[in-house]
C-alpha cells in the first residue's frame, strides 16, 4: 500500500511497519510510512488545493463528492474484505464501519447546503450587518483504529462539504482500508491535493503535521493523553481543534427497569467490535433487587458467545478478536487488579484458548471504585457491575469520573428517565437503549474532548464565522 499525497500514490521514505490480522496473528503487509521532508511536502499541497477547492460553488464540490461516493460504492465488496482482515471485524460490524463513509459524505453535503448566510439587525439604521461562514483551511485529521472508515466519514464528511482541504493519518493498526479510499479518490477524481491520507511515524510526521503554521484545525478521535500531547505540540500557532477522547460510560439500571433489556444491551454493547468502542458501557450500576437477575442474564449471554471475523459459524453471539496481543494483555492485567482487591469473575477472565487476540468477555461482581475497572477506560470486553440501592445518589454515581462522553439509563420511569439524564454530565445520555447517528452531535464533555463529531454542531466547527458591515449612505 502507498501514501496518497497530492494526488498521486507515492512511497513513504519513512519509517516501516507491520499491519496484523487479529484473528490469526498473521502479518498482511508492510508499510512504509512518509518522512520529514514527504511530510512537509504533503502540508504545502493541501494549502494550495485549499485556494481552488474553496472557490468552488456548493455545486461544483458536490459533483465531485457523489462521484467519490458512487465509486466507493461500486467497490464495495473488496473494501469490506480488507476492513475484515485487517480489523478482525464480524461481517455485520464491517458493513456498519463502512456504511457509515458513503453516509456521512452525503449526509455533510445536503447540510452544507442547507446552510444559510445571516444578517443582525442595525441599531441606527446605518449598516446592513451580514454573517457568513467561510471554510478554515487546512485539516489535520488522526483516526482511530477500532473503526477505520466510520473515522473517515466523520472527517472527511464536513472536510470536504466545507470547503476545507485536509491531511488524513490513519493508525498503523489499521491503516489498509483508508489508504486504499486513496485510490479511489484518483479513480473518482477529487483535485489533487484536496484528500491526503498518509501513514508514518508519530514522533516524526505527528510532531510535523502539529507544530506547523498551516494547519488551522486538528481533529482527533483517540485517548485523552494523546489529545493533550498533541495541543502541547501545536501551540506553536492558534489552531482550532475538535477532539473526541476517551469515556467511562456509566449505566445506571434502576429497580423498576426491564432488567432483560438492560443486560442484552450491556452485553451486545461490550461483545460488539469486542468491547473497544468509546462509548462502550462501563460502569454498570444495578439496583439490588434486581441484580441477580441482570447478572443470570448476562452470563446466559456471554456462554453463548461464537468467536470469531467475518462470517463465523454458529449459533449465539459473534465476538471478533481485540487488537493485538497488547490489547489481551491489558484486559488480562485489568481482572488480575480487580481480582486481588475483591472482585469475584463469574465469567471469563482471560485469553480464550484459540489463535489471534481473542478475549473471553468477561463479567466481575463485587466491583469497588479502587479497582482499574472503574476508574479507567477498559476497552475490551469485560463488564464490571456494581450494587445500588434506594440510598445511592445516581447523579454522584454517574459524574463520578474524569470522563464525559456517553451514559445509559434504564428505567421505567419517564420521571428519572427526564431528570437524571439531565443531571448526568456527558455527551451524550441514552435513555433505555443505545442510538447513535450521523445526524446526531457526538462528542464528550470533561476529559472526553471538545467539539462534535457528526450532526450539523460538526460541520460547523469547519467554518468561521465572518461579519460584514457595509454602511449606508
Amino acid at each position: 500500500m502507498k501514501n496518497y499525497m497530492n494526488g498521486k500514490l507515492v512511497d513513504g521514505k519513512g519509517k516501516k511497519f507491520t499491519v496484523y490480522n487479529p484473528e490469526n496473528g498473521e502479518a498482511i503487509t508492510d508499510i512504509t510510512g512518509i518522512d520529514k521532508k514527504q511530510t512537509e511536502e504533503v502540508l504545502a499541497a493541501a494549502q494550495a488545493a485549499f485556494i481552488t477547492w474553496s472557490a468552488l460553488s456548493l455545486n461544483k464540490r458536490e459533483k465531485y463528492i457523489l462521484k467519490f461516493v458512487n465509486v466507493i460504492e461500486a467497490h464495495k465488496d473488496k473494501i469490506v474484505e480488507m476492513l475484515i482482515e485487517e480489523t478482525g471485524k464480524t461481517y455485520g460490524n464491517a458493513i456498519e464501519d463502512y456504511q457509515m463513509l458513503p453516509d456521512c459524505l452525503r449526509y455533510f453535503i445536503s447540510e452544507a447546503k442547507a446552510q444559510k448566510d445571516e444578517m443582525i439587525p442595525d441599531y441606527d439604521n446605518k449598516h446592513i450587518n451580514m454573517i457568513i461562514k467561510k471554510p478554515r483551511g487546512v485539516i489535520v485529521g488522526y483516526l482511530a483504529w477500532n473503526f477505520p472508515l466510520l473515522n473517515v466519514g466523520y472527517k472527511l464528511g464536513p472536510v470536504l462539504a466545507s470547503g476545507c482541504t485536509c491531511i488524513l493519518k490513519p493508525s498503523s493498526q489499521t491503516p489498509i482500508t483508508t489508504l486504499y479510499i486513496g485510490e479511489l479518490a484518483i479513480e473518482a477524481g477529487i483535485p489533487a491535493g484536496v484528500v491526503n491520507i498518509i501513514t508514518g511515524d508519530n514522533s516524526v510526521v505527528g510532531t510535523v503535521l502539529n507544530e506547523s503554521t498551516i494547519p488551522q484545525m486538528i481533529t482527533l478521535i483517540g485517548s485523552s493523553f494523546t489529545g493533550k500531547k498533541i495541543m502541547q505540540q501545536a501551540a506553536t500557532s492558534i489552531k482550532y481543534y475538535s477532539l473526541e477522547l476517551g469515556g467511562n460510560a456509566p449505566v445506571i439500571v434502576a429497580a423498576d427497569a426491564d432488567v432483560e433489556k438492560a443486560a442484552t444491551c450491556v452485553v451486545n454493547g461490550k461483545t460488539g467490535n469486542a468491547g473497544q468502542v468509546c462509548v462502550a458501557p462501563n460502569r454498570v450500576f444495578v439496583h439490588k433487587h434486581i441484580k441477580e437477575k441482570f447478572i443470570k442474564k448476562a452470563v446466559e449471554m456471554l456462554s453463548n458467545i461464537t468467536y470469531g471475523s467475518g462470517k463465523p459459524q454458529g449459533e449465539g453471539l459473534y465476538m471478533q478478536p481485540m487488537s493485538s496481543m497488547k490489547a489481551v494483555e491489558n484486559m488480562e492485567e485489568l481482572v488480575k487488579d480487580a481480582v486481588e482487591k475483591g472482585a469475584t469473575v463469574l465469567s471469563g477472565g482471560k485469553k480464550a484458548d484459540r489463535a489471534g487476540y481473542f478475549f473471553e468477555p468477561t463479567l466481575l461482581t463485587g466491583v469497588t471504585k479502587e479497582m482499574r475497572v472503574y476508574k479507567e477506560e477498559i476497552f475490551g470486553p469485560i463488564i464490571p457491575v456494581i450494587e445500588m440501592d434506594d440510598t445511592d445518589d445516581l447523579k454522584a454515581l454517574a459524574n463520578d469520573t474524569e470522563y464525559g462522553l456517553a451514559a445509559y439509563l434504564y428505567t421505567t420511569s419517564l420521571n428519572m428517565g427526564l431528570s437524571l439524564s439531565r443531571e448526568i454530565d456527558a455527551g451524550t445520555v441514552c435513555v433505555n437503549e443505545p442510538f447513535f447517528c450521523y445526524n446526531l452531535p457526538h462528542g464528550g464533555c470533561k476529559q472526553s474532548g471538545i467539539g462534535k463529531d457528526c450532526s450539523t454542531f460538526s460541520l460547523e466547527e469547519y467554518y468561521f464565522v465572518q461579519r460584514i458591515s457595509i454602511v449606508i449612505e
